[in-house]
């Protein structure tokens, strides 16, 4: 069984299932991609489930809103007691102070719950908390767990280290999501993040561990040196380990959409032990070789996928990282079979405010992209 963490009088598992990457129908590479398939996904719920996995993370836009219909389905299956349901409230998609009432009511209807074991402020920076404090979305929280709706209130983060101070010091927290792995150790400041959570005795929920898949499939040289250190651990399973190793992680979200996937995950998260400051070291040193490269630093997370002309931006983005590394026959293929590209591209900017790694996607798809396949 996989291992687990105390948090406040219960454990949580090391391992969450997150519901951002599931199975679909249709072999399609867009990540926001409907069409859940059903019976390939609740394959996997019940593998996690069964395993001693008890987290399971979704939110309003995951799969264009079918994913918290799904992981509620999925559920009913067990006893509602055995396990932690997570949501999170979108801010900007709340016009007005009373949407966010209509936005987590519907929550609740989709997922067929009750309540939510844990509860979030989704995807918090300077803009997202000041619309916030604004509304009283905290306050706002804060009656539903009075109400018993949720039980536990948090936030997920993608601002800066000015940002979270100023989140962490404006309300209590039970607990706080960041993004966190190897490669943003530093360079998105998940070190100073891990820290300020820490030291506020906030409990750390931790999001693309494996940065989307990038740090599962690294170039051949990072490959050697991660396999001459060990030689039978997964590419994968550095990544999932080296988060494993801080203690302050309560459970690690990995977007599992295979049982191979899963029975990696679980394997490394049984029995963990925690990195070595040699382990630690190797995994420092993949982080400076990938940064030498030019690859973009697209998680496909598809917070950009409302664009206005309907470009496929993660796809886009999936082609041109290929092309990078050196398979550029299969992402010339790639490129071409993706219907609305970035010749699409009017340069509006609205992607570009809701990209969780800070990527000026208009500035990409109108410059290297086009030069690279046009």
């Amino acid at each position: 069984m996989v291992d687990k963490r105390k948090f406040k009088d219960t454990k949580v598992s090391l391992l969450g299932l997150g519901t951002m990457r599931l199975p679909c129908k249709t072999p399609v590479k867009r990540e926001a991609n409907p069409l859940i398939s059903y019976e390939k996904a609740q394959a996997l719920v019940d593998m996690a489930y069964e395993n001693g996995v008890n987290y399971f993370d979704t939110a309003y836009m995951y799969h264009a809103g079918k994913s918290e219909k799904f992981i509620g389905t999925a559920l009913k299956k067990y006893p509602r007691e055995s396990y932690y349901l997570a949501d999170k409230l979108p801010i900007w998609l709340c016009p007005k102070k009373s949407d966010m009432e209509k936005v987590f009511n519907k929550q609740l209807d989709r997922t067929g719950h009750s309540y939510f074991d844990f509860y979030l402020l989704h995807s918090l920076d300077k803009d997202n908390f000041d619309k916030c404090e604004k509304f009283g979305a905290y306050d706002f929280l804060l009656e539903k767990q009075k109400k018993g709706k949720i039980k536990n209130i948090g936030f997920s983060f993608h601002g800066t280290v000015d940002d979270l101070k100023r989140i962490v010091s404006a309300h209590h927290w039970d607990f706080a999501q960041i993004q966190m792995n190897y490669l943003d150790w530093k360079n998105q400041s998940a070190d100073r993040q891990y820290k300020i959570l820490t030291d506020a005795q906030i409990p750390v929920i931790v999001m693309e561990p494996v940065r989307g898949g990038k740090l599962a499939q690294v170039d051949e040289d990072i490959e050697k040196m991660f396999k001459a250190a060990r030689p039978d651990c997964s590419i994968a399973s550095w990544a999932i380990g080296f988060v494993a190793s801080h203690p302050n992680v309560l459970t690690i979200l990995s977007g599992m959409n295979s049982k191979e996937q899963m029975r990696d995950n679980l394997d490394t998260l049984t029995d963990f032990k925690p990195f070595s400051d040699r382990e630690l070291s190797i995994c420092a040193n993949a982080a400076a070789m990938m940064n030498k490269s030019d690859v973009i630093p697209c998680t496909g997370c598809d917070y950009c996928a409302d664009c206005p002309k309907g470009v496929k931006i993660s796809s886009v983005f999936s082609a041109y990282n290929l092309f990078k590394t050196g398979n550029k026959d299969e992402a010339l293929k790639e490129y071409t079979n993706i219907d609305i590209n970035a010749d699409a591209c009017v340069s509006c900017g609205k992607c570009k405010t809701h990209c969780p790694q800070s990527i000026d996607i208009p500035k990409l798809l109108n410059g290297v992209i086009k030069n690279t396949f046009n």
